[in-house]
């Protein structure tokens, strides 16, 4: 009945269009109220507590850190630098400028941790190009927005150490380590679509007639971008506690792991239930409301959490270039001047690649554990 309340209650307040935060914060709190009688209102004390402990965590210090590198590496012009260093490497052609800015997006993946502003950045630089050199600006905007969710998968990842600070069992050198494998993977997925759509569609005509950019003067003046990743390498808090303290996701967790489907089948089921909220969720909310309620499943099949959250993370980056929410394909559509119904035709296939890549980590546990155990994380 507590269990009813608390997402009952957090479900109205969303659909009344308070914010995500506050609704976990009140929810949890008035679960919490009502689960304690007169006598043990000393219970509700673990609500500002909670909240604090919940936010003073080392961590989340880095998380301001990475938006601010990513600002400055877009404003000072390393976005423009580096696409130029991209084509010198790839060459002219057609198809060859969405190669460039997927390269671009999984390289700034490495320095902001943020999705939409990965974006913003290559976008701000990639689509005035693609569409100067014949491709549609909805396809540019569609290879953008899924370049971008990569962002989160590359370390930094701000998705990760906001795993982290929530599951303990996954340290943030061991996720970062993890998503690096898949990160490269689902980018490389992304350029087989983007190249073939281009090809078979004619686009970039228009490329081959222009200047390829000497390789060592671009090396030079791309050198600091490239080396980025290698040098940077409660509100919720009061949802969690109540979710755990009450034992509410406890008859989940029993409920999935008796209903016969299995490691694998529960994992299945999982990854389509999140497919589908990361439709209308952005991924920080979906790890915040979710994850108290998927962390005892996790144990109860004794999934490796590192594993589990590199999964949980790649279905979010799904989500940020899915319609109809697609944060990052909102983003992009916005630089370049389309709406987000545009980009139908051609997401579909980078949105398959994506998910085809998350399928082969899910069958393969190895594709994400491999490195972090190999660096002793």
């Amino acid at each position: 009945m507590t269990g009813v309340l608390l997402f009952s209650v957090f479900i109205v307040l969303l659909l009344a269009g308070v914010p995500i935060g506050v609704a976990l914060g009140i929810g949890g709190a008035i679960a919490i109220a009502v689960a304690n009688t007169e006598a043990q209102l000393w219970g509700l004390f673990a609500v500002p507590q909670n909240f604090y402990a919940s936010i003073a965590k080392y961590p989340l210090l880095a998380l301001p850190m990475f938006v601010l590198v990513g600002a400055i590496f877009d404003r000072s012009g390393v976005a423009q630098r580096m696409m130029t260093f991209a084509i010198a490497v790839v060459g002219r052609g057609s198809g060859m400028l969405p190669v460039v800015a997927i390269s671009v997006a999984m390289v700034l993946g490495g320095i902001s941790g943020s999705g939409p502003a990965n974006a913003a950045a290559v976008g701000g630089v990639m689509i005035a190009a693609m569409v100067k050199a014949g491709y549609p600006a909805p396809f540019s905007a569609s290879v953008i927005g899924a370049a971008a969710a990569t962002d989160i998968l590359i370390p930094p990842s701000i998705a990760f150490i906001v795993y982290s600070v929530m599951v303990p069992g996954a340290s943030v050198p061991a996720l970062f380590a993890a998503g690096m494998i898949p990160g490269v993977l689902a980018g490389l997925a992304l350029i087989v679509p983007a190249v073939w759509l281009s090809r078979k569609h004619g686009f970039g005509g228009g490329e081959s007639a222009l200047p390829r950019p000497p390789f060592w003067h671009s090396l030079k003046e791309a050198v600091w971008g490239l080396a980025a990743p290698v040098l940077i390498l409660g509100l919720a808090g009061i949802f969690a506690y109540s979710v755990n303290t009450l034992g509410i996701a406890d008859p989940i967790a029993a409920f999935i792991a008796g209903s016969g489907l299995g490691s694998f089948g529960a994992i299945v089921l999982v990854s389509g239930v999140l497919v589908i909220v990361g439709m209308f969720l952005d991924g920080v909310s979906i790890f915040l409301i979710f994850l108290p309620l998927l962390a005892p499943v996790a144990k109860a099949f004794s999934w490796d959490p590192v594993w589990f959250g590199v999964i949980l993370t790649m279905l979010i980056a799904v989500g940020q270039f899915k319609p109809p929410m697609a944060v990052n394909l909102m983003v992009a559509c916005r630089v370049a001047h389309v709406p987000m119904e545009s980009t139908l035709p051609w997401i579909g296939w980078l949105v398959a690649s994506f998910l085809a890549v998350t399928f082969l980590v899910i069958v393969f546990p190895e594709l994400a554990l491999w490195l972090p155990r190999s660096l002793g994380y």
